[in-house]
């Protein structure tokens, strides 16, 4: 079993403030687009948000990059060109979680960090190709994914599952160990040992379960298969992100 710390939503690159925390709650505001969408912030109910925290560079007319995209229980991921062959390299697929992180901070803008707030555990994988269209909508889905509009690449991919978002902001989702240096995480104590891709240089992984994650990527992949401690530490983190018992186990 793969699990894959996947990076989306606003940070300083994409959307140029971090995605806020409201009332205990994070909010992942989805990555701004002027292609291959019919979504804006404000058909999502983040129109009042994303222009009070861009200072109007963004408005509930802009129109955003819908992915991963929730509804209920269920959520819908797409990916392509170098950052999906890399998850087809590393064989992800039916079984696999991938656990969604971005750039947090308050609603003012302090406290900044990176954190965990939705995971999506795969059920089923759409190889839906350079040229999508509506028949591959994903089902139980009200608005269109954008993996299903315009021309992407041949890879172009839609992972399908249960998932869900954060309703909390406990420290035990924070990924962060400070807020001087965002990118240097707290890790569980196996991920050293079981090793994360793009992160192979040793320099990065501190004594004191610290990780300099890298500036750039998407998709970062370990793999916990026969890890009981692993195991037990995505079960947990799934109840946390869940708000309940989580159903995950694991595939030999």
């Amino acid at each position: 079993m793969k699990v894959i710390f996947s990076r989306k939503g606003f940070d300083s690159a994409a959307g140029g403030v971090p995605s806020p925390i409201i009332n205990g709650r994070p909010i992942s505001i989805p990555i701004p687009t002027n292609h291959r969408s019919d979504t804006t912030y404000g058909q999502l109910g983040l129109g009042d948000i994303v222009s009070r925290i861009t200072k109007e560079r963004y408005t509930g007319d802009s129109l955003c990059h819908h992915d991963p995209m929730f509804q209920g229980e269920k959520c819908a991921f797409g990916q392509t060109s170098a950052a999906q062959s890399h998850l087809a390299n590393n064989g992800v697929g039916v079984g696999d979680v991938f656990l969604f992180f971005g750039l947090f901070s308050e609603l003012n803008g302090r406290g900044r960090h990176h954190r965990l707030f939705g995971f999506l555990q795969v059920e089923e994988v759409e190889h839906v190709g350079a040229n999508p269209t509506s028949a591959n909508q994903p089902h139980g889905f009200e608005t269109r994914h954008p993996h299903t509009m315009g021309k992407w690449n041949a890879n172009n991919t839609i992972y399908l599952g249960p998932g869900k978002v954060a309703s909390t902001s406990e420290n035990e989702l924070r990924l962060s160990n400070t807020i001087d240096n965002v990118s240097l995480w707290k890790i569980p104590s196996w991920l050293k040992k079981a090793g994360l891709t793009y992160h192979r240089r040793e320099s990065r992984w501190g004594d004191d379960d610290t990780l300099q994650v890298v500036g750039r990527g998407q998709e970062f992949i370990t793999d916990i298969t026969g890890n009981s401690e692993a195991c037990a530490w995505l079960d947990e983190t799934l109840k946390r992100i869940n708000g309940r018992k989580s159903e995950y186990s694991e595939r030999e």
